[in-house]
């Protein structure tokens, strides 16, 4: 999964807050504080649709835009991403798990535990 621009993320910022579908209307009142043109907001909306990162469903004569996954999901994503730019995965782990709180660390634990082993 690609990453987002600084404008991208905002945008999905928005609709992770939101748990139902927006217009780009919607999106552009949201963000009110940026000054954006509405054929900014509906042309990185598109993009979005079109990176995968965001589904559409028409509503009347508008889109209503909601995520493709969530914001964890999102980052998974980008720490598997970082993964891959290491030579030795391993020592990458073991560096991050070094370097997380005792309850991050706790939460890591919760999350292995609750793998299945393989038979």
């Amino acid at each position: 999964m690609k990453g987002l621009g600084e404008l991208e993320r905002h945008i999905m910022d928005v609709l992770w807050a939101h748990s139902e579908a927006l217009t780009a209307r919607e999106v552009g009142k949201a963000m009110a504080d940026r000054d954006l043109a509405p054929t900014t907001v509906m042309t990185v909306l598109d993009r979005l649709t079109r990176k995968g990162f965001l589904r559409r469903e028409r509503d009347g004569r508008a889109w209503r835009y909601h995520p493709a996954e969530s914001r964890d999901a999102y980052v998974a994503e980008l720490m598997l991403g970082a993964l891959d730019l290491t030579g030795d995965r391993n020592a990458a782990l073991a560096h991050f798990v070094r370097s997380v709180s005792g309850p991050e660390a706790e939460a890591l634990r919760r999350a292995l535990s609750g793998l299945h082993s393989e038979p």
